[in-house]
């Protein structure tokens, strides 16, 4: 596990446990938690994106057909997962009707 040894672990452990307390450090843990499980979520739902997209391409066979950035395809996705951002879109679409 990258070179560290029980004895580097135990002196980060100890540390954390300093630095942080006995009641943030479960906290910390559950948002790391949830970052890595939201960044696997929206990694599955580009590849499956990616899918799609070879299946239109050999649709159409003659025309070819990039898809969109990898850097596109979150900017879509991750401001509508934003309280403040979702509320803002929320009204702007109200304010068109």
């Amino acid at each position: 596990m990258f070179g560290l040894g029980p004895t580097e672990l135990i002196i980060i452990a100890i540390i954390l446990f300093l630095l942080f307390g006995a009641k943030r450090i479960p906290e910390i843990g559950k948002g790391i938690g949830g970052a890595i499980k939201e960044f696997k979520k929206v990694k599955k739902e580009i590849s499956l994106g990616e899918d799609d997209n070879v299946k239109e391409n050999k649709k159409t066979q003659g025309e070819k057909q990039e898809p969109p950035a990898l850097e596109a395809r979150i900017a879509d996705k991750i401001p509508g997962q934003i309280p403040g951002v979702k509320k803002a879109e929320e009204i702007k679409k109200k304010q068109i009707r």
